[in-house]
């Protein structure tokens, strides 16, 4: 043989293996193609330490969820800074579900040289998915070895103390005391938590916690995934699937959404939609104050502007509990103050409030709306209290018949967010009668505008250049996650 010819067979060997390695290398092709999961990209690109994906079924959660484990244990992180020696968890509901899930797509990412040894819990190391893996060690990329670690929720938290992590991945929502186990073996190494999970137990800890973020904790971020956002799912299956399940069942299978048996007032309400970063409010735009009084309860407070075009914006909030009128009157005065807001002939600042206000009690010689008027907030009374009006007209500006909202609201009104959020139906025919401060204040001031135009399909040049402003400082916010 030559030596061409064995250079040849050589140069075939080779282009042979680089070819068998890329068709091994998931990891590399992952995201790669024409077609991109663009809240996959998000969930990477966020550099909040506690984030979630609540996704339907074959919405793409988990894939991201176990891409995002490999990325860190590798220190190939693209959007994160990376580090050696890496030691995570997995953390799914039973041992047989880790094998069948979490464990079985850790496995396809992984490329075999990547990984050094393989503990199981049962089974053989030379055929990992086929039992049950306890670790796995793999080739760091910025040198030495890093720890994929598997846990099940069925050990109990007992399995979850002692050691200190760079990550866990819950793949399915855990029970509250392994999730506060699991925050605490990540702090020493100020690592980060994830989860992916379809919402099917209703309105628990995460939804409180992570959803609602009722500790308006800085780090939790989360993200939703349906079907549609999987751009590997066709449509004819998507409607496929629709069919076959009630519209309670598609809720969380398909939206991955949170949900009570009695359902949300607002389901209309979409954060990504409503909620919008602050910007200057021209003076002319500024209407009114609106007030849902409460001493013992939180008494909420917020500023509502209105544009040209009829578009309401809540820009501004106060909601505080255990305080007294001179509390809430400073606070609102300072808010009215800072925000440049318009005064009467008087100085006082208008305000709507709740008609009870007007009411005296045997413990006070004067009412409450008349403590607001000596402190300089003048207080009408002309609100219109029914609350199933009141709720349809607010479901009018959240959603014209066109598609387009009327109503926005200001990222810094977190309580009113979160009130949105978690406002459900009782068991009989009304809401129920808790976090509903804001709502209620909402309600009296849309009850004082007039129903938006349904037929206004196009917009007119304010509108045009408000929704161009919001388009910006929504893809700026993503850009930033």
């Amino acid at each position: 043989m030559t030596k061409d010819n064995e250079l040849a067979l050589k140069l075939r060997a080779v282009e042979a293996e680089i070819a068998r390695r890329r068709a091994a290398d998931k990891l590399a092709a992952y995201n790669k193609g024409k077609k991109k999961h663009k809240k996959q990209l998000a969930f990477h690109k966020c550099k909040k330490r506690n984030r979630w994906v609540f996704g339907g079924n074959r919405s793409g959660k988990t894939e991201c969820g176990a891409v995002e484990a490999v990325w860190m244990a590798r220190g190939i992180h693209p959007y994160r800074k990376n580090r050696k020696n890496v030691f995570g968890w997995v953390v799914s509901l039973t041992q047989q579900v880790q094998r069948d899930v979490a464990q079985k797509k850790i496995l396809h990412y992984l490329r075999p040289d990547f990984i050094v040894d393989i503990v199981m819990v049962s089974g053989r190391k030379d055929n990992p998915a086929a039992g049950i893996v306890d670790q796995i060690v793999v080739k760091n990329a910025l040198g030495g070895t890093s720890v994929i670690g598997f846990k099940s929720c069925d050990q109990g938290r007992e399995r979850f103390q002692g050691s200190s992590l760079d990550f866990v991945w819950f793949d399915e929502e855990p029970p509250r005391d392994i999730y506060e186990e699991c925050l605490m073996r990540v702090l020493d190494k100020e690592g980060d938590i994830f989860g992916t999970m379809t919402p099917l137990k209703g309105l628990t800890f995460v939804y409180e916690e992570i959803y609602l973020n009722r500790g308006n904790n800085p780090e939790v971020w989360y993200e939703f995934m349906e079907w549609a956002d999987n751009p590997y799912l066709s449509k004819k299956e998507i409607a496929m699937l629709s069919a076959s399940m009630d519209a309670a069942t598609l809720e969380s299978r398909r939206f991955g959404r949170f949900a009570a048996r009695e359902g949300l007032v607002y389901p209309e309400f979409d954060e990504r939609v409503h909620v919008i970063e602050p910007f200057p409010v021209p003076p002319a735009w500024q209407a009114c104050v609106s007030i849902d009084p409460g001493l013992k309860n939180p008494l909420s407070a917020h500023f509502y502007a209105v544009d040209w075009d009829g578009n309401v914006y809540v820009v501004a909030e106060h909601y505080a509990a255990g305080h007294g009128i001179d509390f809430h009157a400073n606070a609102i005065l300072s808010l009215a103050e800072k925000l440049g807001w318009k005064r009467d002939g008087q100085g006082r600042v208008e305000a709507l409030i709740d008609s009870a206000a007007s009411q005296r009690t045997l413990a006070a010689e004067k009412s409450v709306a008349e403590l607001f008027s000596e402190r300089g907030i003048l207080p009408d009374m002309r609100v219109e209290k029914d609350v199933f009006s009141g709720i349809e007209r607010v479901k009018s500006y959240l959603n014209r018949e066109n598609g387009l909202p009327d109503l926005y609201i200001f990222s810094g009104c977190v309580n009113m967010i979160r009130e949105f959020k978690s406002y459900f139906w009782g068991s009989g025919d009304a809401p129920v009668k808790r976090d509903d401060h804001a709502m209620d204040e909402l309600r009296y001031f849309l009850m004082s505008r007039p129903r938006p135009a349904q037929e206004r399909t196009v917009p007119g040049v304010i509108a045009r250049d408000k929704e161009r402003r919001i388009r910006a400082l929504l893809r700026a916010r993503r850009q930033k996650r």
